[in-house]
């Protein structure tokens, strides 16, 4: 794949949100998101970037990260650098097809897209089953463990309470359809 390969496939996807920094470098801004093409100083090496998060912000991830680096982001990558989770993908410029540069592109848009969420979403749904493995040791059924919750909000010990009480019940409601549909599934 050539620079003017490289260039005039970005311009069919993205059109006037390419800005071209010629020989070695491309980047399209949007308002989502930003991606940063460069050549390495050869010329020999393509490499895709896209910011996804401050690190500090995916730093009780980084496990998960890795483990998904191994099992599921396929030809891309996530990779930290100057204190920022990048989605990354690399390729041999030379040996590089439009249909591997765009499938990369996309997935790459994917990350981006995704966050951090699918991280916090199974981090969060490891603590639920911490909880209800706890609550099941102790004897309590789903109906227990669903008031032991409501005294804790009630208390304050769960987060600050609105006056009419909305958040509270919003609350109960998410916390009672995630522990009914983990409870089944959680051994004491």
């Amino acid at each position: 794949m050539t620079p003017e390969t490289i260039t005039q496939q970005l311009r069919d996807r993205f059109g006037a949100q390419v800005d071209v920094s010629p020989p070695d470098a491309w980047q399209v801004t949007t308002t989502d998101w930003r991606l940063l093409v460069l050549l390495s100083a050869d010329q020999s090496w393509l490499r895709l970037l896209v910011p996804i998060v401050p690190a500090p912000t995916a730093e009780p991830f980084w496990g998960q990260i890795l483990a998904a680096n191994f099992d599921l982001t396929q030809e891309v990558r996530y990779a930290l650098h100057e204190n920022v989770l990048w989605g990354v993908f690399q390729h041999d410029r030379a040996s590089l097809t439009t249909s591997a540069f765009e499938a990369a592109l996309d997935r790459l848009l994917a990350l981006k897209q995704q966050g951090i969420d699918p991280f916090f979403n199974t981090f969060l749904e490891q603590r639920l089953r911490q909880i209800i493995q706890a609550a099941k040791a102790q004897g309590q059924t789903l109906t227990e463990t669903l008031q032991t919750l409501d005294r804790f909000y009630s208390e304050g010990l769960m987060g600050d309470m609105d006056g009419d009480g909305t958040y509270q019940t919003q609350a109960l409601t998410a916390w009672q359809r995630q522990l009914e549909r983990l409870w089944p599934e959680v051994e004491p």
